[in-house]
């Protein structure tokens, strides 16, 4: 059994790391290269940056803030917000980042998943989602930091993720997102089942049972949080040490 991987996770605007409740109510927390570092200190497995107003804004990816970070953390880095193109794709790993995530510019041109996967390994391609239930019971597929619904079945679409060769899911729930009270686990559980790669738990975490929780309800593979460890009300090693007394095997 791989060992379960807990993931800060750093939202960038405008250089600085800040924190909203669904994606509203923006807060600054940080130095984003100061808090990586920290992170990679408290033994995160990996450490995720969105520039998270970057597809809206239509700007590109912040690579001086890749550079510097991969200068200081020894964790896989994953890069997202603002990669439209193989060539950003290119430009992010070759700033220091280990993966890129990709989101709206993956529902809005799913051959970018099939290119980059192609030239720079699935292991390279993480696909962000971001999802939402419906009045109907089923979960919808949202683009640019929430704002846009695309009418698309959350399920079809990560089907369709691994079909085009992405390594890695990170499955985002925008009614749990910064509301701390744990993560979506019907909907978590349900893309787990639907596909054969990994996916990282992410948006909820309001508590220390929550990470354990969705390991032991749902097969994902790693759990996302950012203002827990932000905010200081834990650290990654709290965590992992919470999850090891349950039996949960992490790194």
């Amino acid at each position: 059994m791989l060992a379960k991987r807990i993931i800060p996770c750093l939202d960038v605007r405008n250089g600085k790391v800040v924190k909203g409740v669904n994606f509203e109510g923006i807060r600054e927390v940080g130095d984003p290269v100061e808090c990586a570092a920290e992170y990679n200190k408290q033994g995160a497995d990996e450490i995720v940056f969105y520039d998270i107003t970057a597809s809206h804004e239509g700007r590109g990816v912040m690579l001086d803030v890749v550079r510097e970070t991969a200068k200081r953390v020894f964790v896989p880095l994953t890069v997202g917000g603002g990669i439209k193109t193989v060539d950003d794709i290119r430009e992010t790993l070759r700033a220091g980042a280990d993966k890129v995530s990709v989101n709206s510019q993956a529902v809005q041109n799913p051959q970018l998943i099939k290119d980059g996967a192609d030239i720079f390994g699935s292991q390279c391609i993480c696909v962000g989602i971001d999802a939402k239930k419906t009045p109907a019971g089923n979960w919808t597929v949202y683009i640019n930091g929430g704002r846009i619904d695309m009418q698309m079945d959350l399920l079809d679409w990560v089907k369709t993720v691994e079909q085009l060769g992405a390594g890695e899911i990170c499955l985002n729930s925008i009614d749990t997102d910064g509301v701390k009270g744990g993560f979506d686990l019907p909907m978590l559980k349900a893309v787990v089942d639907a596909v054969n790669i990994p996916v990282i738990a992410s948006g909820g975490a309001g508590k220390l049972g929550d990470f354990a929780q969705a390991f032991q309800e749902t097969d994902c593979s790693a759990a996302l949080a950012a203002s827990l460890f932000h905010f200081k009300e834990l650290t990654v090693g709290q965590v992992k040490d919470d999850c090891r007394s349950k039996g949960i095997i992490v790194r």
